[in-house]
């Protein structure tokens, strides 16, 4: 990628409020986060090759590596915007320069799982897992651009990644805090291996500094893209003009992470509510909205996946806040439709993070043990800062802050799908 290389940013795609630098921006926003997720997430030390580097502020770090989070995330953890509280994480970043990785995954009995693989400019491209393989024992080949090597014979499957960048997002169901040890070894039986059977471990310098989340430097900026468009370019039928000044970024990065995290989203679905992730397995050339996600839904999965409805006001338009109190009802029979589970999950609009509350519940769903449903059937959830009472079921919200909820679809029926489904207002009690 050159800095003379053409084209034009489509205005939908962009927004008429910014200029062709901003819109350069936006258009490559998703590869600089994913570089800074890149070194957020991956690991100084491996199990048995030690330390990336003895260095304490070294950028070095192991890539082809599970890493695994054993318990569900909570308002401690600070590394992922809008994280979800179902599942627990494994995370690993593939570096396919040196060749293909095989993905080794255990029998996974009849829970949910999957391992999402994005490139480098957030596209979902594909999944290992319950939805699109199955739960059986898989040995997946996962190869970057040009390799034509010879495929072993015991590979259940092969994926060609776009780039030389794949982060692999994997999430595990957790039933209960008595299932955490059961997930753990399944966890631990995820690997990484090279095709003569070797750790595929590699170091990578990420050249970030895993613990600055703060909008960057355009110096900071401008490096750090330039470099991961050599390793993975845009797709074909995309094109980038690429400022040659890195002067021009001073200005127009700042202001483009401050409309991404202020900008209202588009209710949509009406009542509120809206779905600020409809990709499927490209982004193609909705740049802002690709921009936006990466911001502050960076590592979202496809729609076929999980669909994340979210509400930021009340039924009246109003932003919805800790002072007051909500109720969100579920006529009977009129539940989320999935093939998988359903969850509402409770964040600060301030940092897109879960929130402390005294019964340390960040989310409610369709598997929350003491769940009530009214005579009729119907379902009521209360949204405030004070308990309700035990006749309630009580999501906690923060005290006197601006929060917004996502309601998480696990294999989302058509109904979601088709935009059929009536989602329901939240409204002020």
């Amino acid at each position: 990628m050159t800095e003379s290389t053409q084209t034009s940013i489509p205005p939908a795609a962009v927004g008429a409020d910014f200029g062709e630098t901003r819109g350069a921006v936006i258009q490559t926003l998703p590869l600089f986060e994913m570089m800074r997720m890149r070194a957020a997430t991956t690991a100084r030390r491996h199990p048995t090759l030690g330390f990336a580097s003895e260095q304490r502020d070294s950028t070095l770090r192991w890539v082809n590596q599970f890493t695994h989070t054993h318990r569900r995330l909570g308002p401690e953890d600070r590394e992922v915007v809008s994280p979800n509280n179902d599942t627990v994480y494994s995370n690993a970043w593939l570096d396919l320069a040196d060749g293909p990785v095989l993905i080794e995954s255990p029998e996974m009995g009849d829970r949910y799982w999957t391992l999402g693989l994005l490139d480098a400019w957030t596209n979902p491209f594909e999944y290992v897992g319950r939805r699109t393989s199955g739960n059986r024992p898989q040995r997946t080949l996962v190869h970057g651009p040009g390799w034509q090597g010879s495929v072993p014979d015991d590979v259940t499957r092969v994926i060609a990644a776009p780039g030389m960048d794949v982060w692999i997002i994997g999430r595990v169901l957790v039933e209960s805090e008595a299932d955490v040890e059961v997930v753990r070894g399944l966890q631990t039986q995820l690997r990484l291996r090279r095709l003569d059977g070797s750790d595929a471990a590699s170091r990578l310098d990420t050249r970030l500094d895993a613990r600055d989340s703060s909008v960057p430097s355009a110096h900071l900026y401008r490096a750090t893209v330039d470099e991961a468009l050599e390793r993975d370019p845009p797709s074909a039928g995309d094109s980038l003009r690429w400022p040659q000044e890195v002067e021009r970024l001073a200005d127009a990065v700042p202001h483009v992470y401050e409309d991404l995290r202020s900008r209202e989203q588009p209710h949509d679905l009406g009542g509120g509510w809206a779905i600020p992730v409809r990709v499927r397995t490209h982004w193609h050339q909705d740049y802002l909205t690709r921009a936006r996600v990466a911001r502050n839904l960076i590592g979202a999965l496809g729609i076929e996946e999980a669909m994340y409805p979210t509400a930021e006001v009340d039924a009246e338009g109003r932003p919805l806040n800790g002072s007051h109190a909500y109720e969100l009802r579920f006529a009977p029979g009129a539940g989320p439709q999935v093939g998988a589970f359903w969850s509402l999950t409770m964040y600060r609009r301030s940092d897109c993070l879960l929130v402390a509350n005294p019964i340390g519940r960040h989310s409610i769903g369709d598997r929350t043990p003491g769940l009530r449903h009214e005579p009729d059937g119907s379902l009521s959830i209360r949204l405030q800062a004070d308990d309700p009472g035990s006749d309630q079921n009580w999501l906690p919200s923060p005290p006197g802050e601006q929060f917004y909820v996502v309601l998480r679809l696990y294999q989302p029926q058509a109904i979601h799908l088709e935009d059929r489904f009536a989602y329901p207002p939240l409204r002020r009690v």
